[in-house]
């Protein structure tokens, strides 16, 4: 169009030329808060610009360069941020109103949401945004420490492996304490949290008292996590890509024997045969000095490589949003031929139909591998009877392997599977590198969940929801053992037996579940606010499986294809199923938004118990008072919110097996082939016969929780300080207890309701905006938690519950090292209290040179005559001079004093800083690594800890460690507790965000660059690989460290991309 056309047709319509060139300006305004106080520290920035500024003391800001229809963004820390057009007008008023992370905050409970200001609950909520900056696999690695009361403890470090998580301590003394998960709606226990993409989750809420547990009723009593993943929202699509990639390192290495030493202490324990293999050929001790040896730990560890790339879209109109995800990682182990790999994608859809309808869809899959030995197993995955021989471990092997072969050539020596001075039979100790690299051991994971709902909307209060959901998880275990692993080679015991050998397995675990639920909310003359939902729930839990293993395989080649070709051991099939029914209610009133009531009932059946037994009923009702609301309070500007929370309700727990109050029969398999002969013997040989195995309880019933919970939510200075403070008392009776029988009845134990145990505790949480300006800001979250449960009472007049350590060393069956006593906590560790060892002067010399133990000197459980100087010495606690099982004791306590969290986050311009401490202070382990390593196996050719060089000798009296081969009786002691308490940096994140300006002329929303470390740095007195170590986890033995896989440290770089 020509220039002077466009002129006319300005002047024909009335536009002045003015209107093409506006005019630029300076603009003022204050900022004020909901109660119209001024707000200092708000950023106001022109967008598109370089323009901002922060308000000053008194709320004021200004802006020059500024025009009409120019956006403002206004933002700070704690409130929502607000977007402003410039006007005609030159002064502004902006009123900013308390951000979600606080007030505002919508808080997922069950079966619902509410604002955390209406909040009568304890609810703990996980800050997201800090936990995606965690280059972790699943969100419960990221979880430890960031909400107050809630402990997070994985066994070890193993890939893929799943977390021990506890809400306020444990309720049950023999059954589960993990806690209710409900994803997306859909409740599960005991889930596999691997397979949610930590990326795809919006919120995690922990639900800790009963009133925010009753409405889950039977299985509330642990407490409730509720994960919410992401949803579209209206909007244009929003694509995104995150991704991170980096190494992984061994945190710690044990020190071992050197080569010198090594044999210095093979000469100690057995001079003659170890002269034979180290000192031939004229070869000396001090030869060994300058030998340099294999570090097997050098060999079995290594740096690996992990990567994680995520990608989403999402958006939306008014009446339909979207969102669709997937993401791969892969996690390369730290120990070779290890590691685990996910695939994973979603696809949610939220459909509005008129005005009245919605209907949704929410599905995931997810496709995990997890392959490599398990370190704290046996490395014969096929027999159950070597995972009591200590030497068939992998950490056993690596840190005890031998450093030199005495023959001066050890170059072929990391090549050799077995070692031909260490008996095969009784030794299953395997070079660690042959065998894990020629491990073939796989478990996949094919999980599949969908939820879908429709939602009807009438009457204009009222919603009635029907939703429908199923998980199915299909899990596959493949194991090979050819003839270069522990299991398969001819030289071990198994091989000679099995040969080349392997095994399937396959588990089908299914989730059903219908909800339909009734809602009305409506607000009476502005004062009054009712909130209430009643449903009807139904969900059915199934579980199938078979498998079978083979040996003498024919042909090695084929692998784990050729099982079919072998002879089969035996054959598996398995398969149950259970059902629950319920009847909830909860009612929400609210008065003038200063008085809070919740009052909720819920109704279970369960088909895990006897038709007498199955319904039981959980009721709980709440208070909260908005004191901040009073007028007494409301006219301190220094208090931005107080509320006291008061609670009491009663919850459930059923994790029995499904048909546990029920007889067992066994049918016993026929077997007359070499020592094993079973089944019943009938016309001159064994055949299948039909046993019981295990006795039924019609009286089994719920195990009920009734827990108080007191607590306190404090704001001050517009939300820059809040505190919430929570003191909570639990009481859980008629527990389903596996109580120990009678010998006369023929069975060892029953599941019974019996038994007390109590937990109470405090939880403090501090919120803190330290600093906010323009350029720079400080936030600061800091929680602490103390739990201490008791025992009230056990299985009757049962004194004590003493328990053993499975499956980890046959030479301690005999020795039990937890105790739970009444009117003490649940887990202690029980035994011996080292007294030192035994010095020249607790003996008589005789004629012949030899040593006789002083008659006034007790014995440490051995006989007398076995007892030399430098052995170990135990206390005779009850003063009898003898030592033996009535003086054993309370020798340390696994649960921690306190545990807790501290999160710093810092802004400087584009830079962002994220540094996160978790701890646990007070908590003892067994360190049963110490026990082996430090002397208890004085198996030949096997190498010790560095520590064990300081043992007792002649010369080296002053020693707390046992001569060689003076460990004595094998028993547990406090020689062995060490605290675990501990500092660790767990995460460190820094990031770079890429100017806004940049990203409008690339046409990206935003780019954020970053560095993290996971695990950084830990500090901890504990002498092991690693303090946060549990692996034989239960209720009654925590804290027990045998051969656990090494914990690593990461480190990686990575992207988060918007578009």
């Amino acid at each position: 169009m020509k220039p002077n056309l466009l002129f006319t047709m300005l002047l024909v319509l009335g536009i002045p030329l003015a209107g093409l060139a506006q005019a630029v300006k300076t603009i003022t305004g204050t900022v004020i808060d909901e109660k119209g106080g001024p707000l200092p520290g708000v950023k106001v920035v022109l967008q598109g610009k370089a323009t901002s500024g922060v308000t000053d003391g008194q709320g004021h800001f200004s802006l020059s360069n500024t025009k009409e229809g120019d956006l403002l963004l206004v933002s700070m820390i704690g409130y929502t941020s607000k977007t402003v057009i410039v006007s005609s007008q030159n002064q502004y008023k902006i009123q900013l109103e308390t951000s979600s992370t606080s007030l505002n905050d919508v808080v997922i409970i069950g079966y619902g949401e509410v604002k955390r200001k209406d909040l009568t609950g304890a609810v703990g909520s996980v800050n997201i945004k800090d936990m995606e900056k965690a280059p972790v696999v699943s969100f419960e690695d990221a979880l430890a420490g960031r909400v107050a009361g809630v402990q997070v403890g994985s066994g070890d470090g193993q890939p893929g492996s799943i977390s021990n998580i506890t809400i306020r301590g444990g309720n049950s003394i023999t059954q589960s304490n993990s806690p209710l998960y409900v994803i997306d709606g859909f409740p599960l226990e005991s889930p596999d949290n691997n397979t949610i993409n930590p990326d795809d989750i919006e919120s995690i809420d922990i639900l800790k008292d009963a009133s925010s547990t009753a409405i889950y009723g039977a299985r509330g009593a642990n407490g409730v996590i509720m994960i919410k993943t992401k949803e579209g929202k209206v909007g244009a699509p929003v694509v995104t890509y995150n991704n991170w990639l980096g190494y992984q390192y061994p945190g710690k290495q044990i020190e071992v024997m050197s080569p010198y030493e090594f044999v210095k202490y093979q000469l100690d324990l057995n001079k003659t045969s170890a002269t034979a293999l180290y000192l031939k050929d004229g070869k000396t001790l001090d030869a060994y000095r300058d030998e340099q040896g294999i570090n097997w730990q050098d060999h079995v560890m290594q740096n690996a490589f992990m990567q994680n790339h995520s990608f989403s879209m999402r958006g939306g109109t008014a009446a339909t949003k979207y969102s669709v995800s997937s993401s791969y990682l892969n996690q390369n182990g730290i120990v070779i031929n290890g590691g685990y790999k996910r695939y994973q994608g979603r696809f949610q859809i939220d459909q509005r139909v008129g005005q009245n309808i919605r209907i949704g869809l929410n599905t995931n899959y997810t496709y995990g591998i997890k392959k490599g030995q398990i370190a704290n197993l046996t490395s014969d995955n096929l027999n159950s009877s070597s995972a009591g021989n200590a030497s068939s471990y992998l950490m056993y092997s690596t840190w005890g392997y031998r450093p030199v072969t005495g023959s001066g050539d050890d170059g072929n020596f990391l090549d050799q599977p077995f070692d031909d001075d260490v008996a095969s039979n009784t030794d299953l100790r395997i070079n660690p590198v042959v065998n894990s690299n020629n491990m073939y051991q796989y478990a996949f994971n094919k999980s599949l969940s969908a939820n879908a709902f429709v939602e009807y909307s009438f009457l204009k209060y009222f919603k009635f929801k029907v939703s429908g959901g199923m998980t199915d998880t299909r899990l596959a275990f493949e194991r090979f053992n050819n003839s270069n692993t522990a299991a398969g080679n001819p030289r071990t015991v198994y091989g000679q037996n099995y040969g080349i050998n392997g095994s399937l397995e396959n588990q089908n675990i299914r989730s059903l579940l219908n909800e339909n639920l009734l809602t009305f909310n409506k607000t009476f003359n502005k004062k009054h606010r009712l909130d209430a939902v009643g449903g009807f729930t139904m969900q059915r839990n199934s579980m199938e499986g078979d498998g079978f293993v083979s040996i003498l395989l024919p042909n090695e080649v084929l692998g784990v294809r050729g099982l079919g070709q072998g002879t089969i051991l035996s054959k598996t099939t398995t398969g149950t199923y259970s059902t629950l029914v319920s009847f909830l209610s909860r009612v929400n009133y609210t008065f003038n938004s200063r008085y809070i009531f919740t009052a909720s009932l819920r109704a279970d059946g369960s088909s895990k118990f006897a038709p007498e037994s199955r319904w039981a009923y959980f009721p709980s009702g709440a208070f909260a008072w908005n004191i901040g609301e009073e007028k007494f309070l409301k006219d301190i500007k220094a208090i931005s919110a107080a509320k006291l929370r008061l609670s009491y309700g009663i919850t459930g727990n059923n994790r029995v097996s499904d048909f546990a109050y029920l007889p067992v029969l066994g049918m016993e398999v026929g077997a007359n082939t070499g020592n094993t002969k079973s089944g019943y013997y009938f016309n001159g040989q064994y055949i299948k016969g039909t046993v019981p195995i295990g006795v039924g309880n019609e009286d089994l019933k719920w195990e009920p929780t009734g827990s108080f919970d007191a607590g306190l939510d404090l704001s001050f200075f517009n939300q820059r300080l809040s505190i919430t403070a929570d003191f909570y008392h639990k009481r859980t009776s008629d527990l389903l207890l596996n109580a120990s029988l009678p010998t006369s009845t023929g069975y060892l134990t029953a599941f019974k309701n019996i038994g007390v145990v109590v937990n109470k505790g405090f939880e403090f949480t501090l919120n803190t905006v330290n600093l906010s300006s323009k350029r720079f800001n400080w936030t600061s979250s800091f929680n602490i938690a103390f739990n201490k449960n008791k025992i009230d009472e056990l299985n009757g007049n049962q004194p004590s519950l003493i328990t053993r350590v499975t499956s980890w060393n046959a030479n301690f069956n005999n020795s039990l090292p937890y105790i739970a006593l009444p009117g003490r906590q649940v887990a202690l560790f029980y035994g011996y209290v080292f007294d030192g060892l035994y010095q020249l002067n607790d003996f008589n010399v005789l004629s012949n040179g030899s040593y006789e133990l002083k008659g006034e000197v007790p014995n440490n459980g051995s006989a007398r005559s076995l007892i030399k100087p430098g052995f170990i010495k135990y206390k005779d606690i009850n003063g009898d001079g003898i030592v033996d099982a009535n003086d054993q004791t309370i020798i340390g306590n696994p649960n921690p004093l306190h545990i807790g969290g501290l999160t710093n986050n810092f802004r400087y311009g584009q830079f962002d800083l994220n540094v996160f401490l978790q701890w646990s202070y007070g908590n003892d382990i067994l360190n049963a690594n110490r026990i082996v390593f430090e002397g208890a196996e004085a198996r030949p050719s096997l190498n010790m800890f560095k520590t064990y060089e300081n043992r007792w000798s002649v010369e080296n009296q002053n020693s707390v460690l046992p001569v060689a081969g003076g460990y004595g009786p094998n028993v547990f002691s406090d020689r062995n507790i060490e605290d675990g308490s501990f500092l660790r940096l767990k995460t460190v994140s820094l990031g770079y965000n890429l100017s806004p300006e940049l990203m409008k002329r690339l046409k990206i929303q935003s780019v954020r660059i970053h560095v993290s470390a996971q695990n950084l740095v830990t500090w901890t007195n504990y002498s092991g690989l690693d303090p946060e170590v549990s692996v034989r986890h239960s209720a009654l033995t925590p804290g027990f460290d045998w051969s656990a896989y090494p914990r690593a440290r990461t480190i990686t770089f990575g992207m988060n991309l918007t578009f």
